[in-house]
């Protein structure tokens, strides 16, 4: 018997060593140290065996079986290891690499750059400012005292009783002015704070807000500057019109409307079938404002105006929930 499981051993390790693929390595092991292989086979006759002889005989089984196993396992890792090898070699360097998934700027980022750019053909400057603002400048150095019911007008986060998330980018304007004398022609876009939340309302939006201080300016500039920009930004066919309104910092005051752009001025849900669409508001700056910067009312005048990104990348893009710019899903973003 042990002679026998020698020549099993012989022949195994024989075999293994021509088999080359995943399926020779499954009839080897089949054939061999399956249930039902040859070695299994052979030590069935164990039995036949004298008491002295079955010692020995087990020993050189186990070795047998142990070896086989163990040649076995060696080979599988090298056929496998020459397979990934042979995939490797299966790549073809001269085909046309992969273009990497490149990122874009948010639609939000993409408009306000647009107005900025615009407003900076005019000659207008782009200034910043903090987040977390003084009630001063916030409110009080422009004509909002503690006291003034417009400030009924914006659902404002208190910080603590002077210090609030601010409410419009306006205090640079103030912040501007106290630094340089006139002439000043700035823009300050950036992130404000309401408590708001619904379709068209969240309580952090964008904002751009614009100043222009000089000698002789006039609502005729206002008007001029205003028109172009509507004109750059919605297309030279887009009708304006502007309305009176009331802004504690300006007076007079007006509210600027464009036609609508998804009806033409024929009137549809989004324009309340007026023909018309709200986009910011404006006015000369108010005399009382110039009395916080030590500018001259007599001498100097000027212009102020404010709009909401969001509303313009709505229109823009003809958007009709404000809360699709916030959600970041990339169905919505790879549009843009």
């Amino acid at each position: 018997m042990i002679e026998e499981l020698l020549k099993i051993e012989e022949a195994a390790l024989r075999e293994l060593e021509s088999t080359a693929d995943a399926a020779g390595l499954e009839a080897f092991r089949i054939a061999f140290l399956g249930k039902k292989g040859r070695v299994t086979s052979a030590l069935k006759g164990m039995g036949k065996l004298s008491p002295e002889e079955r010692p020995e005989a087990g020993k050189v089984a186990n070795r047998v079986k142990t070896r086989l196993s163990e040649a076995f396992e060696a080979r599988k890792r090298e056929v496998e290891s020459g397979a990934a090898a042979g995939k490797r070699e299966l790549l073809d360097v001269t085909l046309p690499g992969r273009r990497p998934l490149r990122g874009h700027l948010h639609p939000i980022t993409q408009t306000e750059q647009e107005i900025c750019s615009i407003f900076a053909r005019m000659g207008f400057r782009v200034v910043k400012g903090p987040n977390v603002e003084l009630d001063y400048y916030n409110f009080e150095a422009l004509n909002i005292p503690k006291d003034h019911p417009a400030r009924d007008m914006q659902d404002t986060f208190y910080v603590s009783e002077n210090v609030v998330l601010r409410t419009h980018t306006s205090p640079m304007q103030v912040r501007t002015m106290e630094k340089q004398p006139p002439p000043v022609a700035v823009i300050a876009p950036g992130k404000v704070y309401r408590r708001d939340s619904d379709v068209t309302h969240t309580p952090m939006f964008h904002q751009v807000e614009g100043l222009l201080v000089d000698e002789g300016v006039t609502f005729g500039d206002l008007k001029g500057n205003l028109t172009a920009f509507v004109h750059q930004m919605f297309g030279r066919d887009t009708a304006v019109r502007f309305r009176p309104s009331f802004f504690p910092f300006t007076e007079p005051s007006a509210e600027v409307d464009i036609q609508c752009v998804l009806c033409k001025g024929a009137g549809c849900r989004t324009c309340s079938y007026t023909g018309w669409l709200e986009i910011l508001g404006s006015g000369m700056v108010d005399p009382e404002v110039y009395g916080f910067v030590d500018y001259d009312p007599e001498r100097y005048s000027g212009f102020a105006f404010g709009m909401g990104i969001e509303r313009i990348a709505m229109l823009k893009y003809g958007i009709d929930d404000i809360q699709l710019f916030f959600r970041n899903e990339m169905r919505f973003l790879r549009q843009f």
